[in-house]
């Protein structure tokens, strides 16, 4: 059962990470958009835009992690399956 417990840990120090680089990435693009507009003086197209971008962005590398940890995942239950048959 301590197994299941430190993988547990595990998982949640990982969606911590997660959560606090989502909201700092958009947060980074928000100031810049910020910056930017009060440079151009066209507050808040920059902004706006920028964070649209940094949310997709986001999403999109969500969505890689996730596949390559799922197909890592069943590469490992595969392999845990041969070496059960043998």
């Amino acid at each position: 059962m301590p197994a299941a417990s430190a993988l547990a840990d595990k998982q949640n120090g990982q969606t911590l990470g997660r959560g606090m680089d989502f909201a700092l990435v958009v947060l980074v693009f928000l100031g810049i958009g910020y910056g930017i507009d009060r440079w151009l003086g066209t507050r808040p197209w920059f902004m706006i835009g920028l964070v649209i971008f940094a949310v997709i962005g986001q999403f999109i590398k969500m969505y890689y992690d996730y596949t390559a940890a799922m197909e890592a995942h069943e590469a490992d239950r595969a392999n845990a399956s041969q070496a059960h048959r043998r």
